[in-house]
């Protein structure tokens, strides 16, 4: 599969994060053309070899592009030539946009403006408006968009869990299960995988050790 490819059969994965940060201060259109930044980004520096998803590695460097749109305040230096191809790639957006009622595909707006498709998502992104995280209401009370908690983390931290636990064999994988999904003591797990309790502490232990390393 190409570049171009991946980053169209991938791009439910960027609506499904800018989705998130919807009603916080920024229009949908700069979340989900940063939010492709996010995805060319993760699909560039992918490295199928280490065993785990694409999606699994892309999700957290999306979220991560979006939420730096959030601490930036979108107060980004730019040159004067992407401001103009900003400008363009704005207008060529909003024009597909009444025409088609959806979003211009990357790869399309790519073509337009020709240039690569990282480029043009470049050239939506640095369209956001100037937004303060520290901005006064009527009432003279300071707002933060960002909310302080969050599920995003917990979504992307089941989305590794569940991949790392693919790579291991059924054995090591009914383990983790029975300890750690079902709650099952040591004791109980042995009688169920035929083993001594000693010997589930021990592969416990080497287990976890090996998942949280693959975490990091």
């Amino acid at each position: 599969m190409t570049r171009d490819e991946l980053i169209s059969e991938n791009l439910g994965l960027v609506h499904s994060c800018a989705r998130k940060f919807i009603n916080r201060g920024i229009d949908y259109d700069d979340l989900y053309s940063t939010g492709c930044v996010g995805l060319i980004k993760a699909i560039d520096n992918f490295d199928p070899s280490l065993g785990y998803k694409l999606s699994t590695y892309a999700v957290p460097v999306i979220l991560g592009e979006i939420k730096r749109l959030f601490r930036d305040g979108g107060m980004i230096k730019v040159s004067r030539s992407l401001k103009e191809l900003s400008q363009k790639a704005t207008r060529i957006s909003e024009e597909y946009k009444k025409e088609n009622a959806d979003d211009i595909p990357i790869s399309l707006l790519a073509e337009k403006l020709e240039v690569d498709v990282y480029k043009a998502s470049e050239a939506l992104s640095v369209s956001t408006p100037v937004m303060s995280l520290t901005a006064h209401t009527d009432d003279g009370e300071k707002t933060l968009d960002i909310p302080t908690v969050s599920i995003e983390d917990e979504l992307i931290e089941k989305m590794s869990l569940d991949d790392i636990l693919n790579t291991l064999d059924d054995r090591d994988k009914e383990l983790i299960k029975l300890r750690y999904y079902k709650h099952k003591t040591q004791v109980e797990v042995a009688k169920a995988l035929n083993m001594t309790q000693v010997q589930v502490s021990r592969k416990e232990k080497k287990l976890l050790l090996l998942m949280r390393e693959k975490l990091i």
